[in-house]
């Protein structure tokens, strides 16, 4: 028979297939158990191949909830960004069931970690995703991101307290801090009551920095009732939890028999500072994610967080901050990372001047650990610039 352009076609045999006579010849259907993966996700493209073996794809025979179950495992146990990421350029099927709420609600610390040199937009969204589908360390860090470095108080603020609901202690501490320094606010909106209860809170959970912070508040009567033996009892408990934390990481990657123990007056300067009061000395731990970010956020930018010495302060020009009519300046602890918003937010040491801290915890951190070699007397500055002039 001819068709209406002129050409011939017959019928296949036994198959029930048509081919063309004069024409291209058209693409013959498969039999379900010659279709490739990507074809049973839908991911194929139009390029279908032979499975090895010809063997059925299992793949697809799988129950959607089932395998949101197995990507939630592998969500959880993610180890960088790029785990997640894999899974969503495998197929079609994969990316779409990745994209559910409940693998998001799931992703790992180590999965949200993300580095200021690869802050983009596309970085900002996945983190919205894990912190809208549940994920409370996602709204820790990308509250952290937004109130600190991108400058949106509000919206950075609601994350913090959306974590601290669900109980996350990191967030609770943040919380403390800003509370006490009222970040993002006047100086009169500081309240300390409120921030030694979130402190208390986050130290209820095993928060070190938060237990730290509480102590040193018992012991100056700082938005609580002074209690010196009470206040104390915290700094020990601090101390307590981070040699238990350290003895476990280091446990994790070496056996107890090598860990590098040593006596507090050999230790030197190396090692975690705190742990010299009980006279050993280990790795110092590794800080959050959150505030590493911030950290190479701002050296990205070439803030430093060193403060100049009086009367010696840069313009606001020179360094592009106009909040609060001055030079902004980070917290001195390298490993925080918080910056003020607005002028004169952070405490100042009461010796030099020159450093700045965000909390009682920083300062402590910081002193035992470089401050202490670095303290000069303010009267000793003055004669210097005296003799300069």
């Amino acid at each position: 028979m001819r068709t209406r352009s002129g050409s011939l076609y017959r019928s296949g045999g036994g198959g029930g297939e048509t081919a063309m006579v004069g024409q291209k010849r058209k693409r013959s259907s498969l039999p379900p158990q010659y279709a490739t993966a990507g074809d049973c996700c839908g991911g194929g493209g139009g390029r279908r191949k032979r499975l090895a073996g010809g063997g059925p794809d299992y793949l697809d025979e799988l129950p959607d909830d089932l395998v949101l179950a197995v990507l939630s495992k592998l969500a959880a146990s993610a180890s960088s960004p790029s785990d997640l990421l894999s899974v969503h350029l495998t197929c079609k099927r994969l990316n779409g069931l990745g994209r559910h709420d409940m693998v998001f609600a799931k992703a790992s610390p180590a999965s949200l970690a993300v580095k200021a040199a690869s802050w983009s937009e596309p970085v900002q969204r996945f983190l919205k995703l894990c912190a809208d589908a549940g994920n409370l360390e996602a709204c820790y860090i990308l509250g952290m991101i937004r109130f600190y470095c991108l400058g949106n108080r509000s919206g950075g603020a609601a994350l913090l307290a959306r974590a601290a609901v669900g109980g996350h202690a990191a967030a609770l501490y943040s919380l403390a801090v800003i509370q006490f320094n009222g970040s993002g606010g006047a100086k009169s909106d500081r309240d300390l009551r409120a921030g030694a209860a979130l402190c208390a809170r986050a130290a209820a959970l095993g928060h070190v920095d938060a237990l730290r912070e509480l102590g040193h508040c018992l012991q100056d009567g700082y938005g609580v009732r002074r209690d010196p033996a009470e206040g104390r009892r915290f700094l020990v408990a601090a101390n307590a939890r981070e040699l238990t934390l350290a003895l476990a990481a280091a446990a994790s990657h070496r056996p107890f028999a090598a860990l590098p123990l040593a006596g507090g007056a050999a230790a030197g300067a190396i090692g975690c500072p705190l742990l010299s009061d009980f006279g050993w000395s280990l790795p110092e731990a590794e800080p959050h994610p959150a505030n590493l970010f911030m950290a190479d956020w701002w050296a990205s930018r070439g803030v430093q967080a060193t403060a100049k010495k009086p009367g010696l302060e840069a313009p606001a020009a020179a360094t592009g901050d106009s909040d609060g009519g001055g030079e902004l300046r980070l917290c001195s602890h390298v490993r925080c990372g918080r910056r003020e918003t607005r002028r004169h937010e952070f405490r100042r040491c009461s010796v030099c001047g020159a450093a700045n801290y965000c909390s009682r915890a920083c300062q402590a951190l910081d002193w035992k650990r470089a401050h202490k070699a670095q303290c000069v007397p303010m009267d000793r500055w003055l004669l210097a610039a005296g003799e300069a002039q």
